[in-house]
């Protein structure tokens, strides 16, 4: 039953980096629109959700076994730690770039998508 459980874990991440994706753009759209507060709210919006995914996928985590399952774990609390602390800084900046690596071009995955791909490649 591992792949089951990390099938069940790609889905809820699949749907989260969807969540993250639309509200990246929702952003875009409201700083030509609306100014930098709409903006604002969505990049917020996205970080709290990064910030709540370690949490979150917890229980999908914890049903994978052996290493994989440290692995995985580590790394979404990476991103709920580096979402948390845009949050606390209140750095839109930062909320912005959250997943995204310094040298990322556009139409590249972010880092919650390649990990989505790696896990993929593991069922």
């Amino acid at each position: 039953m591992p792949n089951q459980a990390l099938s069940d874990l790609i889905v809820f991440l699949e749907k989260t980096a969807a969540d993250v994706k639309r509200l990246e753009a929702e952003a875009e759209i409201l700083i030509q629109s609306e100014g930098q507060i709409a903006f604002q709210t969505k990049v917020e919006d996205k970080a709290e959700i990064l910030a709540a995914l370690g949490e979150k996928a917890w229980r999908l985590t914890e049903r994978i076994e052996g290493e994989l399952s440290n692995e995985i774990a580590r790394k979404l609390e990476q991103f709920s730690m580096s979402a948390s602390a845009a949050l606390r800084i209140g750095s839109v900046f930062f909320m912005t770039a959250l997943l995204y690596p310094e040298d990322h071009k556009p139409g590249e995955p972010n880092d919650l998508e390649v990990l989505i791909q790696d896990l993929k490649g593991k069922v």
